[in-house]
This record gives structure tokens, sequence and C-alpha cells, in this order.
């Protein structure tokens, strides 16, 4: 059974803060070891969480292995890492939507190993036998519950218990009986809507109902076979009648379950080459887009195309849900290479953020890409990432890739920490400094990280101190390579001066803010000697041509608010 490890570390500010996740590791002793620095510099909390990923069931089990803290709240032990468990009174409470979820979340290996979903379970005896055969299971899953309500009343664990497995055995008798005397019918497709025609006016009309649709089910081979039988049943739930509205609703919360387990999904959506290229396939699905290969998959068909109707609200709302885990969780995208990660991930966020609204909720979404991204940057995957770029500006490049692909104000001021070191080196330094590359190359390099930088979404501090560094690496390789002397020193006239420099500006060769302020005093210069006007357009009027010296002077003045220049600075400077 393939699975990963990852340690999670968390810290807490202040008496009551929240906890915040700060790092991830892949060594245990690492992250022990930086949850207990964090404690030195002045954490209130401090804890660590083994996440054991599940390939094959696509599941996570959190294991809290190491918690130091000043300020710990009063929790029980055990509680913290337990599923919510709202309280039940009476056997119809354990069908309730928390209580069914809560039950999902105890035994996903019996439900997974059956596949069958909580509500199937629920009302089926051939089922409930089994699970009550199981033993230690079912003493385990009461037990959890227990603990984590004990947790949150005065009562004690052995009372709570007792309840528990008393409602319980009320509710698995209560199916035996009602099995045994034909309550459940057994329906086949078409039979469904007289059936619910008089079921809408009974009391417990919903359950009656949930248990037919169980029996319909067993026939269903695997869980693509089960949603396609599920779905025939939507032909049959037309209409505003109140049996159409019943079975919707029944269909649409049973779906739902199916859509919640990350095992009935895997299966749904088939094997995929990443994790990046199966949370396409659910974004896909979300949206209604029916799936590429589509051989053998009727199932998974029919359910895009009532999602494309948006006529199963519940079970949409299940898989938005499951998409924004799936963002929030360390499942990598792309495992083997950040960079395909980022563009995996740019690629899905485009899709994702046209099935905003409803379903998923704006807020929601970018608070899952900030969790991912955050992960992303640790100091372990870019140390890994730039451990790749042999080159100084390539290094750079890449950080200034991730800065592209990443969201959060605090993403970008961490990721800002990586950069800085890299631009002070030495290294940085010297590589632009080197005769081997062409002047104007070096320049023109050294000008596109700068407007990258520029364009970039680091702090304004960050990015105007990045931005000034490169700037001042670039004007120390113009007064090493003595670009602006050597232009000055040309035998052309200053027609030809102004041009050269007209076209350095055009090639991007200069860096802001302070080089290319420079290049525009040289050219600002170079406009008010006299007689620039006239050789200017003498030069771009040639004899018998269409273009008049209005228009090129129009040209000229247009080529110098390009590159920083206005319209009133230039002709006041140019010179007849």
């Amino acid at each position: 059974m393939a699975q990963q490890v990852h340690f999670e570390i968390f810290s807490r500010r202040g008496s009551k803060g929240s906890w915040n996740l700060v790092e991830v590791k892949q060594a245990r002793e690492d992250a022990i070891h930086f949850a207990q620095e964090l404690m030195g510099e002045g954490a209130t909390g401090a804890k660590v969480v083994k996440e054991t990923y599940n390939e094959e069931t696509g599941d996570y089990l959190s294991l809290k292995i190491f918690e130091d803290g000043h300020n710990k709240m009063k929790v029980a032990p055990a509680h913290d890492d337990m599923p919510p468990s709202p309280p039940c009174f009476k056997p119809d409470d354990l069908y309730s939507y928390h209580a069914r979820k809560t039950i999902a979340t105890l035994i996903p290996d019996f439900l997974r190993h059956h596949k069958v979903t909580v509500t199937e379970l629920g009302h089926r005896a051939d089922l409930l036998e089994k699970f009550e055969a199981t033993g230690t299971l079912y003493q385990y899953a009461v037990q959890r519950v227990a603990v984590a309500q004990a947790a949150a009343s005065d009562q004690q664990v052995q009372q709570i218990i007792k309840k528990l497995i008393e409602l319980s055995t009320q509710a698995f008798n209560r199916v035996y009986r009602d099995s045994r005397k034909g309550k459940f019918p057994q329906v086949t497709r078409g039979g469904f809507a007289p059936l619910v025609a008089k079921l809408a006016a009974q009391d417990d009309g919903r359950y009656v109902l949930n248990g037919a649709i169980a029996r319909y089910l067993t026939e269903a081979k695997g869980w693509d076979q089960k949603v396609f039988l599920l779905m025939a049943l939507m032909n049959e739930a037309s209409g505003d009648s109140e049996g159409a509205k019943l079975l919707l609703s029944a269909v649409d919360s049973l779906m739902s379950e199916i859509l919640s387990g990350p095992a009935a999904l895997r299966e749904l959506i088939g094997k995929k080459e990443n994790h990046g290229a199966a949370v396409m396939s659910l974004v896909k699905l979300f949206l209604g887009r029916e799936p590429e290969e589509s051989e053998g998959r009727e199932g998974l068909i029919s359910l895009t195309q009532n999602f494309a109707a948006d006529t199963l609200p519940d079970s949409r709302t299940a898989i938005a849900e499951r998409i924004i885990a799936e963002f929030r969780s360390f499942k990598r995208l792309c495992p083997d290479s950040l960079e395909d990660e980022f563009k995996a991930l740019r690629q899905i966020a485009n899709l994702v953020v046209m099935g905003v609204g409803k379903y998923m909720s704006h807020e929601d979404l970018v608070a899952a890409f900030v969790m991912r991204s955050r992960r992303l940057i640790s100091n372990e995957n870019i140390t890994s990432y730039l451990s790749g770029a042999k080159a100084p500006d390539e290094r750079l490049e890449r950080l200034l890739f991730v800065e592209e692909n990443i969201i959060g104000a605090e993403n970008k001021r961490q990721l800002a920490t990586f950069v800085i070191p890299i631009i002070t080196s030495a290294a940085f330094e010297d590589y632009f400094a080197s005769p081997k590359t062409p002047l104007t190359a070096r320049l023109q390099r050294l000008a596109a990280l700068n407007a990258r930088v520029r364009r970039s979404s680091f702090q304004d501090n960050q990015k105007a101190e990045i931005a000034g560094i490169i700037d001042r690496i670039a004007c120390s390789v113009e007064a090493k390579g003595r670009l602006f002397e050597s232009i000055e020193k040309k035998q052309a006239g200053h027609v030809e001066k102004a041009n050269m420099l007209l076209a350095l500006f055009n090639a991007n060769s200069f860096t802001e803010p302070v080089l290319s302020a420079r290049a525009r005093e040289l050219m600002v210069r170079y406009l008010s000697k006299p007689g620039f006007l006239t050789g200017y357009v003498a030069q771009s009027v040639p004899a018998g041509g269409d273009v008049t010296p209005e228009a090129a002077v129009a040209e000229l003045i247009g080529m110098l608010q390009k590159i920083g220049i206005t319209e009133e600075n230039g002709l006041k400077s140019i010179a007849a």
C-alpha cells in the first residue's frame, strides 16, 4: 500500500492565538527540532503533526507527535484529533447530515471495502450485521465519538459509550425488523415515481425511500455503475410534485456521500498520471465538462451532464469542498518538478475560478491557494528548486517564476528573503561583470530581471530594494563597460548618437530608475545640441519621399514619450 509521509509544524502566538502552519519537513527529527526552535523564538505554542497520505485511498491520517507551549488550551489529550460529533438522542439522529459525516470519518475502510455509503449501510440489514460482527471496529468507533463528546461536556466517557451503544442497537434493530417485514420495497427503474408519490405524505417517507434506493443499488458492481443507477432515477425526479422533490433530495444526498469519499472519486475519475491531473478532472467534473476518455464511464458522464444542468446542489457542493481540500493538502500536483507544479496549479486556477459562486466561495478558494503556496515555498522545496540552476541570474529568474505563481502577501514576503541573498552575492555581480558576454547583452538581461521585479507583487519596500540592487549592478556594469562614454566619443553626429540611444531603449537595455534616467539625460543633451532638429529632419525626410517634416518630428516625439521623456520636455529640449 503506497504511502507518503510528511511533518507539518504549527505555531501559536499569544495565549489565545490560533494554530498557524509555519513549515513542512520530510524528516521527523528535523520537524521536532524546528518546533523547539520556534518555542525559543517566542512562540507560546508549537506542535508537529505527522501526515500520512495513502495513495490507494486518497486519505490523510493525521497524528500529533509533538506539542509544547506556555499556554496550552485545556482540552482532553485525545480530543485534539477527534472528528466533530454532535450528540444523538434518538435513532433518527444517526441519519442526520452531521452524524453521517462523522460515521464516514470513523469507518472509512469498512465503507470502502464494501463500496457503500453511510446511508446505504444504515438501511441494509446485511451490512449492519457484518459491521456488528467486526466487534473491535464497532467498539473503536463508539469510543472515539464518546471521547470527543466527553471533552465538550461534564459526562464521563463510559456513560456516553453506554448511551451510544443503546442508541446504535435501537437503530440496528429497527432496520433488522423493517427488513424482515419488507418495509423497504424492491423497486426497479421506472417504479420510483409512483413510490415517492405515496411516501411524500408519510412521516417516515425519507427513511423508507432510502431503504428502497439502498436495495436498488445492490446490483451495482462498482462506483461508476452505482452512480449510473442513481443518475437514472433523475428522470423520475423531475417536476414540482412533493414526491419528485423527495426523490431528488434523496438522490442528491446519496450522490454527495459518494463524492465525499476519496476512494469513490478515485475510481470514478480513473487513474491519472499525477495528482494535478486528478484535481483537474475534479474541476472539470464540478464545471460539468465531460471527460475526454468516456468509454466505460457511463456513470461519470451522466453525473457530469447533471452538473452541467445544475440539478444536484448537494453533490456539487461536495465536489467543491473536495477541490478546496485538495488545494489545502500537502499532496504535490507534480511531485517530480516544482516548475511543473506551478504550471499545473496555474492551469487549474484559471479553470476553477469559472466555478466560483453558488457552491464555491472566492474567499475559500483564495485561502486554499494561499495555504498551498505557503507549503510550496518551504526552505526545502525552494533550495531543491534552485539547485538545478547553474547561473545566478537563472536562480533569480526561477524565484521570479515562483512569485508569479503564488498568492498571499506573507508568502511573497517570505519568497523575497530568498531573492536578496542571491542578488547581493559576489557571484551575482561577478557574473554580470564578466566580459565573456557582450556588454549590451548583460545590460538587457539585467533590465529584463529588473522589469520583472517591478511588475511583481512583492511588498513595496522589498520590490524597491530588489529592483534598486539590480539597477545599481547595471550602473556598475555600464560604467566598467563605458557604454555611454563610447557613444559620446563616436565620430557620428548628435542625431546618430541619439538614434543609438533610442535603439538601446527599444532593445530594453536600461534598468530603472537610475540607469534609464542617465540614458534619458544623455538623450536630452543630444536633443539640445544646435542643429539637431535640422539634421534629424534631413535624415528622416528623404528627397521625393512622402514623409513631411512635421510627421518626422511627431514620430520623434512619440519615440521620446515611450522612453519616458514627455512631449513638453521633448519639444522644449529639441534645438533647431
